[in-house]
């Protein structure tokens, strides 16, 4: 796979995320700095810490998509991981610094100005944002192919830790995004048309707090997955399910699912009818193993098959 191919198939809302927030990042900046708004400043550190992290989390996921290599048999999965990892670090430090520019607004509060400047960057910060927080919720039902009718973020909110790291990321810093927008603008409009010059500080450290959230939500989530975490239950259990639908397969001597970013490992053991021969059984494990890999999802299978012996575990597995 070549490196165009594998930037095709890199993550197309964290690509989208960075491009958006590097431009929201700017005008941002430009209207704190004329109006001296606090509000303001905090979301500027918001879009740029997430321009900076999508920009990293793309690059991830374009490095993810290298095929295994003899060095690396089981692929380049985990990368995004570590990417994601780095994007924590930063969201992190961006968010210290609006949490201390925060409580310096509270302690010292002062006017600003250009009001209607601030306010009509935050509607297109609103409106951006919520374009890109809107692409991230489709892209998780896609990929966890939810077909259900339904509003779309309680869907999201459903399927996504079945989703890949990096849509996981640019959905949750995009859902703190869009809320920070809402938070900013009510910030400044309640210091600036109604003279409550404290809500731009306590605005601005609420928007830190929101940051630092998403910060700890997505470095859990990367460090399960650099460990190595089991997969969601109801996928352990469609795959059990696809299994014993063989007519051959009796039951499930062991099973074990491994999630590596959006894909899964499959390793387990099925009991099969007593009386087959070798070749049969050989036959019906490589069946099974076909079936299990025509699956987008599944990366790998270790199968191994056994004869009857007469217990049931099954149970334990759907």
């Amino acid at each position: 796979m070549g490196f165009m191919e594998r930037i095709k198939k890199g993550n197309t809302s964290s690509g989208f995320s960075a491009l958006g927030n590097i431009f929201l990042a700017g005008i941002k900046g430009a209207a704190a700095f004329f109006s001296g708004s606090g509000s303001m400043f905090a979301t500027t550190m918001h879009s740029l810490a997430d321009a900076v992290n999508q920009g990293f989390v793309f690059f991830g996921s374009v490095l993810a998509e290298t095929p295994p290599s003899e060095r690396f048999p089981r692929g380049f999965g985990r990368v995004i991981n570590i990417f994601c990892m780095v994007a924590v670090v930063v969201v992190t430090i961006m968010a210290y610094e609006t949490i201390k520019e925060g409580w310096h607004l509270f302690q010292d509060p002062s006017e600003s100005g250009n009001i209607w400047l601030n306010v009509g960057v935050l509607i297109a910060s609103l409106l951006i944002d919520g374009f890109i927080l809107i692409k991230a919720m489709k892209e998780i039902t896609k990929e966890t192919e939810d077909d259900n009718d339904g509003w779309l973020l309680p869907r999201a909110f459903k399927n996504a830790q079945k989703a890949s790291p990096a849509t996981r990321l640019v959905f949750y810093e995009d859902l703190v995004a869009t809320s920070g927008a809402v938070l900013a603008l009510i910030g400044v409009l309640l210091a600036q048309l109604f003279g409550l010059l404290l809500a731009d500080g306590i605005f601005t450290m609420l928007i830190g707090v929101l940051m630092l959230f998403v910060a700890f939500r997505v470095g859990y989530d990367n460090m399960v997955g650099l460990i190595g975490v089991s997969a969601p239950a109801d996928v352990e259990k469609e795959i059990s399910k696809t299994l014993l639908a063989d007519d051959k397969v009796v039951d499930l001597y062991k099973l074990r699912v491994l999630q590596e970013g959006r894909t899964y490992h499959v390793e387990g053991s099925v009991e099969l009818e007593k009386g087959l021969t070798l070749n049969e059984a050989d036959d019906i494990k490589f069946r099974l193993t076909d079936k299990l890999l025509r699956s987008s999802e599944v990366a790998d299978v270790v199968l191994g098959v056994i004869e009857d012996d007469g217990k049931q575990n099954q149970d334990k597995h759907i």
